[in-house]
């Protein structure tokens, strides 16, 4: 490793937003599969998004936000929530949405609405009542749905046949909001920070309609979020859920162009959670769960009437976990939904199992005629994109290569894929270890240009063999150092893991100080089988002089649905042991490992494990970074923490064993604490509360605050020092000394 090379991280990982810069994303098929849309910034240092199509002459730019007026201008305050909720790290376009042909494209710049037609490529605004938000076109492309003013606004597209159709027919406000505590079209905070639902509104398939999700705050707390470092402004007033308290109130309305509307009927009393919503050929369909998650129903929605009818429904003892991409239909109207049946997360189709066991299914891709498109894991560090092809299916049963149902894997190599599939084509996208890749299949070299053509080609016509292969241009940057995992299977429960040992050194040439660098909670895995941002940060730090040792224990995803909830009722106790048991593991198989000289970092349910870490085992660990730590779980939101430790006053012995609140007396090893003070996720309070109880305890311990800093800090300056300031504290309080150069 070259010493500048390593040297130059830091910046470069900031600079860089995680190396995400310049990789193309947001992929949108036409229906003949011949267009692909995708935005993608200028360069691995540049953030601004520009809009791109690829299309049979090559790639071509179709908007470039830098070259049209008032495009710099402020982004309204919902967008920046929205895009916050999004961990967005990027600007110009970010987002945009298509009508069903992709002829019309729309998206948001500067609050202003903008329109371009992807046969003409010419961007073009389009106005607007106020500062737009989430804009979407109908399927058709006659009108364009956005919010602004927390009301939702329709207008005609420039260029369609709406206003001549029906002369008069201009922007207008189709839903109201009432009051200063109502939204029409945006999603609520629970919604967008703990479901991944960031959508609050969806066309119909014919345009003529529009299912909308209207959202009361009135009920829920208030929290104030202050900057200390500017006293003269004000602070910001937000809602926040909090565990054991009440939800917003979100109802679900159909409104017709005329400004009539119905409401969608459901036991609302029961099921308070809308996880998801969308309209397909067969009408509108949500997800709606109970508030102790224990129950998740499928709906079917008479949009006439607004009365619903239950599709399906699956309870758990824990939780039922919603999976992204879920429920959807296929073209006949099966039904397609996940089950959890011995260990295994099965996809159903129409009411039947589609997968084997130990096939762990992840995301639901999407529908094509009778064909499933989805994710799914038969190794927990490797996410793949599989298809159940009922064509496929029949053909293998009439050669007797099987008698049930066996989904076809479509991508190829380690690492975590993904894809939007269309047409016939099918855009494969993710990690892998050689970094990201983006690449266009079209099914067995066709180049077929109608729907019917393309339509035909079985599932397996998308494997590399047999597909023409167009890669999307990647100009995001190569890291500065490079991930040398070396993959570890550790202790009884055969935990996964990477060890990263700095490229200079020479086995058994010295012990080695140990940094355990995790996650280890519910929704991130750590340890895959990629190039992605963290395993460059673990590489870094291990050029540093440690060997970083990464391991995803109980209740981190990939390992299906028993593994997930062994967390249930205590987030603590199973987290914590599985990082002490893969830390002893991976000493007996590499001896180079110190264990007299241990340290732990993490960021949010990593920082609370790494802080606990030292306070529970300091027989073990010798130092800890905790950044955003939610050492009180009750300060946490109801969906999110009430999944895991239930009702705060009806099981107060969950929040408390998973809480570090009252065992501040216990530290007696360096501890730093870093929290960004408008953080609106982890509330800066678990970090001031739990620093008052160390410091009332005489127990001392290093805290640096982040002025302005939310959960994921955006300045570049900031995310830059943060990795130098960390790596610092942990050599002194190790007693390595200053930082080597590496080579």
């Amino acid at each position: 490793m070259d010493s500048s090379s390593s040297a130059d991280f830091p910046r470069q990982f900031a600079r860089t937003r995680r190396f995400s810069l310049g990789a193309p994303r947001n992929f949108t098929l036409s229906p003949d599969g011949q267009r692909v849309l995708f935005t993608r910034t200028g360069g691995g240092r540049d953030p601004i998004g520009r809009l791109w199509l690829l299309a049979e002459d090559g790639e071509r730019l179709l908007v470039d936000p830098t070259a049209l007026v008032g495009a710099g201008a402020e982004v309204p305050e919902e967008e920046r929530l929205r895009r916050e909720r999004a961990r967005e790290r990027t600007a110009g376009v970010v987002s945009y949405a298509t009508d069903s042909a992709a002829r019309l494209a729309v998206f948001a710049l500067g609050g202003a609405l903008w329109a371009v037609r992807t046969d003409e490529g010419k961007p073009f605004p389009v106005p607007a009542a106020g500062p737009v938000v989430d804009p979407r076109p109908s399927p058709d492309g006659r009108h364009i749905a956005y919010v602004t003013g927390r009301s939702l606004h329709v207008v005609p597209a420039p260029g369609s046949s709406a206003g001549v159709e029906k002369p008069g027919r201009e922007d207008r406000r189709l839903a109201a909001a009432e009051g200063p505590e109502i939204s029409y079209g945006l999603a609520d905070y629970t919604a967008a920070e703990s479901m991944g639902r960031l959508r609050a509104h969806w066309w119909s398939p014919d345009g003529e309609r529009l299912l909308v999700a209207r959202v009361d705050t009135t009920p829920v707390r208030h929290r104030w979020i202050s900057d200390p470092a500017r006293p003269d402004r004000p602070p910001r007033v937000v809602r926040y859920p909090v565990a054991g308290t009440a939800n917003a109130d979100v109802t679900l309305w159909v409104y017709r162009l005329d400004g009539s509307r119905t409401e969608v009927v459901w036991d609302r009393t029961a099921y308070e959670y809308l996880v998801t919503a969308g309209w397909d050929a067969h009408g509108p369909l949500l997800g709606v769960q109970s508030r102790d998650q224990r129950t998740l129903r499928t709906l079917a929605v008479d949009p006439d009437t607004g009365a619903t009818s239950v599709l399906d429904e699956r309870t758990d003892p824990a939780w039922v976990e919603p999976v992204p991409g879920t429920p959807v239909r296929t073209a006949s109207g099966a039904l397609v939904v996940t089950y959890d049946v011995a260990g295994t997360r099965h996809l159903t189709v129409g009411g039947e199992v589609v997968t084997p066991a130990g096939l762990q299914v992840r995301t639901v891709l999407g529908t094509e005629g009778e064909r499933v498109f989805f994710t799914a894991s038969d190794d927990p560090t490797e996410t793949h994109v599989w298809c159940h092809d009922p064509e496929e299916t029949e053909k293998m049963k009439e050669t007797g290569e099987t008698e049930e149902a066996k989904p076809v894997r479509l991508s190829g190599g380690p690492g975590t894929h993904a894809a939007v599939v269309r047409g016939g084509t099918a855009v494969f996208h993710g990690l892998t270890p050689d970094g990201p890749y983006a690449e266009v299949r079209r099914a067995g070299g066709a180049t077929a240009t109608t729907a019917t053509a393309t339509a035909t080609a079985t599932a397996t016509a998308f494997t590399t063999a047999a597909s023409a292969v167009t890669a999307l241009a990647s100009l995001a940057e190569a890291p500065a150092v490079t991930p040398r995992p070396r993959h570890l299977l550790l202790g009884a429960r055969e935990l996964r893991a990477a060890l990263y040992l700095p490229s200079w050194y020479e086995p058994g040439t010295g012990p080695l100080p140990v940094l355990l660098d995790p996650y280890g909670g519910p929704g991130m895995q750590m340890v895959v089988a990629a190039r992605d941002w963290p395993a460059c940060v673990s590489q870094w730090f291990a050029e540093q002089g440690f060997a970083v040792l990464v391991a995803d224990g109980r209740g981190t995803p990939g390992r299906g649905p028993d593994w997930e909830k062994e967390i249930h009722g205590d987030q603590l106790t199973p987290a914590l042991e599985d990082q002490v048991d893969a830390l002893h593991a991976a000493a007996e198989q590499v001896p180079d490992l110190d264990l007299t000289r241990v340290a732990i970092r993490g960021w949010s349910f990593g920082g609370f494990l790494a802080a606990a870490a030292v306070l529970l085992r300091p027989e073990v660990f010798h130092a800890a970074v905790a950044g955003a730590a939610p050492t009180d779980q009750r300060l946490y939101d109801t969906y999110w923490k009430e999944r895991f430790l239930g009702h705060p006053d009806k099981e107060p012995q969950n929040y408390d064993r998973s809480s570090l609140t009252g065992r501040g007396h216990l530290l007696r090893r360096p501890l730093l604490l870093i929290h960004g003070l408008a953080d609106d996720n982890v509330a800066p309070a678990n970090m001031l509360r739990f620093s008052a109880e160390l410091l009332a305890a005489g127990r001392p311990h290093t805290v640096l605050p982040l002025s302005g800093a939310t959960h994921a800090p955006a300045d570049d300056r900031v995310n830059e020092n943060l990795l130098l300031f960390q790596c610092d504290f942990l050599r002194d309080a190790l007693g390595i000394g200053t930082r080597p150069a590496a080579g």
